[in-house]
């Protein structure tokens, strides 16, 4: 926690500029570290890389096929869930207590990517460009939506693709503790929207 308060603290004193620059450069290095890190164990445990990487694209195949029912599945509730309207109400509940309590709306644009993004990405991303062409790319809106797209994931489609690819049907505490993370992640893109575009 120290680290990531010394992070915002030193992020929020940089330009835009110097913010995009300084994200791209430490994510293309993280990246590129992490690929290196995986190459350095497989060599230390002795593991041939290649044929690990084939042995796992063959299971993934399989597990590609017992996955189908579960997706169309989380797809037909996301269709349904879209289709009724009962996403454009909540939202509409959530502005207008928002706006009784004086408390300020203005990310209430990005509510349906951060209501789409536990059950799809994909729904959420069409969530994300809906309230960018709606609202503007560079409205606070906007940038609400994308940094949500980044700050969670989708809940109901991983319980969903990979509890059922093993065969796993109570999940037990995985939804709620799911959903909590999603929750924190929600609220952390707003407040850190808030302090860095609003």
């Amino acid at each position: 926690m120290l680290f990531i308060g010394i992070a915002l603290y030193y992020l929020s004193r940089m330009s835009r500029e110097e913010i995009a620059a300084f994200s791209t450069v430490s994510a293309n290095l993280l990246l590129f570290s992490i690929i290196i890190l995986f190459i350095l164990l497989a060599m230390i445990k002795q593991v041939n890389v290649y044929e690990t990487f084939i042995e796992g694209a063959k299971d993934g195949f399989n597990v590609a096929i017992k996955i189908i029912p579960y997706l169309i599945a989380i797809l037909v509730a996301i269709g349904v869930f879209r289709a009724s309207g009962a996403m454009d109400m909540v939202v509409i509940l959530v502005q207008k207590v928002l706006v009784f309590f004086h408390i300020d709306a203005d990310f209430t644009g990005a509510l349906p990517t951060a209501f789409m993004k536990p059950l799809s990405g994909s729904g959420a991303r069409g969530m994300m460009v809906d309230a960018m062409n709606t609202y503007g790319a560079d409205s606070f809106a906007g940038r609400v939506a994308s940094v949500v797209q980044g700050s969670t994931d989708t809940t109901f489609y991983i319980i969903a693709v990979y509890f059922g690819s093993v065969g796993i049907r109570n999940t037990r505490y995985a939804v709620t503790c799911g959903l909590i993370a999603d929750f924190a992640g929600i609220a952390a893109a707003i407040l850190i929207a808030y302090l860095f575009f609003h």
